[in-house]
């Protein structure tokens, strides 16, 4: 018995190692998916661009990317997608990585115009309120004249003039805001100088009635008559609604002749 044992238990240690072996052997292989070709994986990703599904459409122009040699036509396309993505997710910083890379790789491209405008856009929301640290708002006005300068008599250009002033109305609400604090404190000095520099650099802005107004009262208070004269005739050349700053001049104002439209300081 003893001996019988021996043999027993090794045998049937091989038989179901045997056994698994033969399972292992006759598994089926696991399938691999073959790789989606570039036209089904850019149909998936305009159709989610399409509907707004921004996490979908940048999965699939990622994969979709490493396909598309830079001579394919959707390769500005699909740059020009992703800076749009990007913009959307709040990534506005390299949304502009990606329309920079359509207008500057290929400018010649009907498509570069609208990438360099969408550039300035992605800077120019980046500067939302106008008391803020102007840097991305003076960046965007940059690219906006990039625009016009490059291709010049093209919608991007009109729309990139359109985009100017309002910026423009953005640095003159921020100058005046600055001014009144000057004003407010009675630093009138100070005040007239911001006042006087906003009306010359942005003179149709909707503030400007407003720093004309406190420009007179600075003069006013203290005491240039002069300078509320030369400042009067300038009211009531351009800006002669009897309810606006016209109302703190005198009856009559004398124009200046030959003036500039600024009043001089003394």
């Amino acid at each position: 018995m003893k001996n019988l044992s021996r043999f027993t238990l090794p045998i049937a240690l091989a038989g179901l190692m045997g056994c698994h072996g033969h399972r292992a052997t006759d598994a089926p292989a696991p399938k691999r998916l073959a790789p989606m070709a570039p036209d089904s994986l850019w149909n998936l990703a305009e159709r989610a661009f399409n509907h707004g599904k921004w996490g979908a459409a940048q999965k699939q122009f990622d994969l979709l990317g490493p396909l598309l040699t830079t001579t394919d036509p959707r390769y500005l396309r699909m740059h020009f997608f992703l800076g749009e993505i990007l913009f959307a997710q709040g990534n506005q910083l390299q949304a502009v990585r990606e329309f920079r890379r359509v207008a500057d790789e290929r400018p010649e491209d009907p498509l570069a115009p609208e990438a360099l405008l969408r550039a300035g856009d992605a800077y120019a929301d980046l500067w939302r309120r106008a008391e803020l640290d102007p840097t991305y708002g003076e960046t965007a006005r940059t690219v906006y004249q990039e625009v016009a300068t490059r291709y010049p008599n093209t919608p991007a250009a009109a729309r990139a003039g359109l985009r100017v002033t309002e910026l423009a109305e953005k640095f003159a609400a921020k100058e005046y805001k600055s001014a009144l604090f000057y004003f407010k404190f009675k630093a009138d000095d100070s005040a007239i100088l911001m006042f006087r520099g906003l009306i010359a650099n942005y003179p149709r802005s909707k503030v400007v009635p407003g720093a004309l107004e406190h420009l007179v009262r600075s003069y006013q208070r203290l005491g240039y008559a002069e300078d509320v004269k030369e400042t009067c005739a300038y009211i009531a050349q351009y800006h002669p609604d009897p309810a606006g700053p016209l109302r703190l001049c005198p009856p009559t104002p004398a124009a200046t002749p030959g003036g500039s439209g600024v009043p001089e300081q003394h």
